[in-house]
């Protein structure tokens, strides 16, 4: 591994100010342990000055024992005219017993005298006071130079004069903070360089995304000598989003030969970035390079082709360095060769000539036909094949189900479902109750389930998506329902189809848990063999 680059994840701070995030205590140790366990080098976890919700997990964390990350606490330099040690902001930053803090301060002149509203000169002792403080106190203090690109096009000298202030205070690392994300990668570069050359300090880099560049942004500054760089790990955070550290992690360590995570810990990039959305209860962007469920998946038939003779042809990585896997879709433009791959998972003795696989392409083409699409749900299209090939044997038998939906007035609708199965010769009757009809049917079926395979009891639904097939025939229209569920560690897509949506959800629910059921059996095989 070459040149180390330290990254600094504020998933827990800057992440939580997205919107739509909300983290509870027990979510942000969870998420501490999972960026420990990669590698990461300082994880950011919230300013216990601002509620008490940060100042209870710090006291948690204290029992925490940490193997490579150093907790972070966050919090702005002093107040303008009071003295360090009375502002009850940097109390409670030592209350939070940390070995590092993070400390902001402002580093554009317009922010000074028209956001804050002090003097420019006020401001750098503002600065170098609060890092002089946490440095007596034996902290390792990071600067973070809010707005500094804006700051330093509108005025260098004073920028500088900031950077400046915080090195007279003693700070460990100067981070440049690109905090309106509209900079674009040359500006980021040549300000980034002459930082470098011109201050012996460290240097770290922390870019928002409201201009799409965050990536590119973040990388340019390390190429131009930054060493540390902020983030969080999936990318979320105001407005638009910070940069996503996943993504930097991967271009920095596997193109460009730096060290920022643990290398053996590079499998676990995907497998963490899954962890952190369920916590934050979020689908994540199955798009994001890297990490995204789509980033290695194939379709069109050339691709697909190719990528099966020599996967770089249309892979610029192997999916497996970063705990990612290729997906081959299925689709209209499949071709055979597609549709064999798939067969040759569960059956590795059929070949291009064998009858099943012309079979199976034509039930593909029925089933399309019908309104079903395989190429967002290969997991239905894998039972499919089971059931073709008699690889399949159901878990359960449905004796019944029934829906009862009761309208209390507007935004008052509730709905309960009533499920009757047979496992092996048992009924088991169950009801539950749920926000509409397919969720009291989800619940209801899996409680039933639950009694004889209480491994569903980590599953969720994480996604469901309706679309009407043939708007012209109005209520009477076909529909394909898309179910995406999840067990926290894996994720899979099923599908159903059906003029009634509760039949068609239906489908795809069974679909979801058989899938599960038969992932789990093939992975005790495996690990007995």
């Amino acid at each position: 591994m070459g040149e180390k680059i330290a990254v600094f994840d504020s998933t827990l701070r800057d992440g939580a100010q997205a919107e739509g995030i909300s983290f509870s205590v027990e979510d942000k140790i969870k998420i501490v342990r999972a960026l420990d366990n990669l590698g990461v080098s300082y994880v950011e976890a919230g300013n216990p000055g601002s509620n008490p919700k940060d100042l209870e997990f710090f006291t948690r964390m204290k029992r925490e024992k940490l193997k490579h990350t150093k907790l972070t606490a966050f919090g702005s330099t002093r107040r303008a005219n009071t003295l360090v040690e009375e502002d009850g902001n940097v109390q409670s930053l030592l209350q939070a017993v940390t070995p590092v803090v993070a400390i902001f301060g402002k580093s554009w002149d317009f922010h000074v005298t028209d956001i804050i509203k002090t003097t420019l000169k006020e401001n750098l002792l503002m600065i170098k006071d609060t890092i002089a403080f946490f440095k007596s106190k034996g902290k390792e203090v990071i600067f973070d130079a809010e707005h500094f690109f804006d700051g330093y096009k509108s005025n260098p000298e004073y920028a500088l004069a900031t950077l400046n202030a915080a090195k007279d205070g003693g700070v460990d690392w100067l981070v440049l903070c690109e905090t309106n994300g509209g900079a674009f990668p040359d500006e980021i570069y040549s300000i980034t360089k002459e930082v470098v050359e011109k201050l012996s300090t460290k240097v770290g880099i922390h870019c928002h995304n409201d201009g799409g560049m965050a990536v590119a942004n973040t990388i340019m500054a390390v190429e131009a000598g930054a060493t540390q760089v902020q983030g969080t790990y999936i990318g979320f955070g105001e407005r638009c989003g910070n940069v996503n550290l996943s993504t930097v992690i991967a271009n920095l360590q596997l193109k460009r030969g730096k060290q920022c995570i643990l290398k053996e810990e590079m499998v676990n990039l995907t497998s963490t970035a899954r962890l952190v959305a369920e916590v934050a209860n979020i689908a994540m962007n199955e798009r994001e390079p890297y990490i995204g469920n789509s980033a290695f998946a194939h379709k069109g038939g050339m691709h697909i082709d190719g990528v099966s003779k020599t996967p770089r042809s249309f892979e610029h990585i192997d999916p497996r360095k970063v705990g990612n896997k290729r997906r081959v879709l299925m689709s209209e433009v499949s071709g055979k060769s597609t549709v064999l791959t798939k067969i040759q998972k569960i059956n590795p003795s059929i070949n291009k000539n064998s009858p099943e696989t012309q079979k199976l392409i034509d039930r593909l083409k029925e089933l399309e036909h019908e309104g079903y699409q395989f190429e967002g749900a290969e997991s239905t299209f894998e039972l499919v094949i089971r059931k073709h090939l008699g690889k399949y044997k159901p878990f359960f038998e449905l004796k019944y189900y029934k829906i009862i939906e009761e309208n209390h007035g507007i935004g008052e609708n509730t709905a309960s479902a009533m499920v009757k199965i047979n496992v092996d010769g048992t009924d088991e009757m169950t009801v539950a109750e749920g926000a509409g009809p397919v969720n009291a049917l989800d619940k209801a079926l899996r409680k039933a389930l639950g009694t004889f395979y209480p491994q569903l009891q980590e599953v969720h639904l994480r996604d469901y998506k309706v679309r009407v097939l043939d708007t012209a025939t109005a209520t009477a229209a076909k529909v394909r329902v898309l179910i995406e569920s999840t067990d926290g560690q894996n994720l899979w897509t099923t599908v159903g189809v059906s003029t009634d949506i509760i039949e068609a959800s239906w489908v795809a629910l069974v679909d979801s848990i058989e899938y599960k059921l038969i992932k789990d059996i093939e992975e005790k095989v495996r690990a007995y063999i």
